[in-house]
């Protein structure tokens, strides 16, 4: 038997199911046992329950007595977990369960993210199908698989399924917010090919790093470079001393502003190299924000001849590189302070002949994102390269009118509880896809407080998952 180590918290069904969750290996990918335990914790429950291929898990769950009449209400949250580790940590996450341990008020895994994104809104909705909520009407949950990774599983999901017309997605980690809209998001590679050969002149590694980075959406308006966009600026200058380009590789994630770009070049003029990258470097320091004070920008040179792109394909990919608008576009007209549109330039990758550049763009309104698209192929045309499109999803529009989030707020106020703030993020949400699917749908995005998330530092506060039982309790009961 399970000895759980939550001890005195209500209601004890959120915390015990958490624990389960945490002893079942749930990374982006490996959901099928988290899917078996709860497709076994709806039937041993007797309820009605779908599964797909994917492992998508649809459960149902009567209203209680007197609510019978009540309009239905959808319940939403991701079982899969983002899985780092700190170096030196040794947990293998396709067999090891988490090593928890409380620190005050606080749940954490030892050297390893905690996965309380999204498992504690898994936690909390096994806890209502268990009846944890006194009054509640007819409930529909959705637990959907690789959410983390481009929100396959909902995008993959029968909504025909789905009956409701109210949702409540507990993928939120603020108490203090309520979310109200969400943006869409599109992946764009732009691939260009062009010729090498060895060349004769002196290489030379270029290093640009320190910067702080940061997420793509939630960090883009925080004055914080892009690593990638600044080299393009550093060899931008560097062609009048005249060089060759050998390779350009930055950033790691398309939705990652990067921290770290890397180009080599050949050239005959290397002490001009040099002269123009000390006094950029110098440049960079002045006017970059204070979050990025760790910026550094250095050369080595290289004993190796190195291969190069021909001219006009070296003069292509700066060129590209340079000029392609990347940051915020439009700020919202209505919410002061909130990101309406962005594109960050991840990722860059250099292999033999190819260099890639992936591109990630940000908006609630579809129609920024396709004038992104045309944008980018337009660039593409110009250049020579290739265009391919992936991990497209639908934003989530902020609505002036939500009988649910009134409905939410008004539970806050009744419970005696700081008033929330209501925001859009810059992020994405599968809160926009299932609008897509049901656009009558009224919703709203809520949880308990998680801290850190996707690293090793992500802690659980579980005062305020308390705090949001009871929310959400009052908030079913109306």
């Amino acid at each position: 038997m399970m000895e759980y180590i939550i001890k005195n918290r209500k209601p004890e069904a959120i915390f015990r199911s958490f624990e389960d969750i945490c002893a079942i290996p749930h990374g982006s990918g490996n959901e099928k046992e988290i899917a078996d335990y709860i497709e076994n914790f709806a039937k041993e429950r007797g309820l009605e329950c779908y599964r797909d291929t994917l492992h998508n898990v649809f459960v149902k769950k009567p209203a209680t007595v007197g609510r019978e009449n009540d309009p239905s209400i959808l319940l939403q949250a991701h079982t899969d977990m983002v899985c780092e580790q700190n170096e030196g940590t040794n947990h293998d996450f396709l067999m090891d369960p988490l090593d928890l341990y409380i620190d005050g008020k606080y749940l954490r895994a030892r050297g390893t993210t905690l996965g309380a994104d999204d498992g504690i809104g898994v936690a909390i909705m096994l806890a209502a199908l268990d009846g944890a909520f006194e009054s509640h009407p007819a409930l529909e949950c959705l637990f959907t698989v690789s959410e983390e990774t481009g929100m396959d599983g909902v995008n993959e999901f029968d909504f025909s399924l789905v009956k409701a017309k109210r949702l409540i997605n507990l993928d939120s980690a603020e108490l203090e917010t309520v979310v109200a809209g969400c943006a869409g998001g599109v992946r764009c590679n732009l691939d260009f090919k062009g010729t090498r050969s060895v060349s004769d002149k002196k290489a030379i590694k270029i290093i640009l790093g320190g910067l702080a980075g940061g997420h793509s959406g939630e960090n883009i308006n925080d004055g914080r470079a892009n690593a990638n966009k600044l080299m393009g600026r550093v060899l931008l200058a560097l062609k009048e001393y005249g060089y060759e380009l050998s390779s350009l590789n930055g950033g790691g994630k398309s939705n990652a502003i990067p921290r770290e770009c890397r180009a080599v070049i050949a050239t005959d003029d290397v002490n001009g190299v040099l002269s123009c990258l000390s006094k950029m470097a110098d440049e960079f320091k002045i006017e970059l924000s204070p979050l990025d004070q760790g910026f550094f920008l250095k050369s080595e040179l290289l004993d190796e001849k190195v291969s190069v792109f021909d001219k006009n394909a070296g003069d292509s990919i700066v060129a590209l590189l340079g000029i392609a608008p990347n940051g915020v576009f439009e700020m919202n007209k209505y919410i002061k302070g909130f990101v309406e549109f962005s594109r960050n330039l991840g990722v860059i990758v250099t292999k033999e002949d190819n260099v890639s550049f992936t591109f990630f763009a940000r908006s609630a309104v579809d129609a920024q994102l396709e004038a992104s698209n045309r944008e980018l192929e337009a660039l593409a045309q110009l250049v020579g390269a290739t265009v391919i499109y992936s991990e497209a999803y639908h934003g989530w529009n902020y609505e002036p009118v939500s009988p649910l989030r009134d409905k939410y707020l008004s539970a806050c106020r009744e419970l005696g509880y700081a008033y929330p703030t209501v925001q859009s993020l810059h992020a994405g949400l599968e809160c926009g896809i299932i609008k897509s699917q049901i656009p009558d749908i009224d919703i709203i995005s809520v949880g308990p407080n998680v801290f850190d998330l996707h690293s090793p530092d992500e802690s659980l506060d579980l005062d305020s998952v308390e705090q949001f039982a009871k929310i959400l309790e009052k908030t079913l009961s109306k």
